[in-house]
């Protein structure tokens, strides 16, 4: 979902978090993967602009820029 909402490609996210592409799509379906890879996907992806949520169900969302952020 992440990955969608910035319009990246596999292999443009493996390229920029450092990660195959195969790691890309194994954990993009559901596949285990270890916490350095976790990291390094979910470092890139807030870099992109991605917020990751925690409310009632876990998710995404883009940042907007406002005020000062701008």
């Amino acid at each position: 979902m992440a990955r969608a909402a910035l319009k990246l490609g596999v292999r443009e996210l493996a390229s920029a978090a450092k990660v195959s592409p195969a790691t890309v799509t194994r954990i993009e379906g559901d596949n285990p993967a270890n916490a350095a890879t976790l990291a390094a996907l979910r470092a890139t992806l807030e870099a992109a602009g991605v917020e990751f949520t925690n409310g009632d169900a876990p998710g995404v969302r883009l940042k907007t820029a406002t005020g000062s952020d701008a």
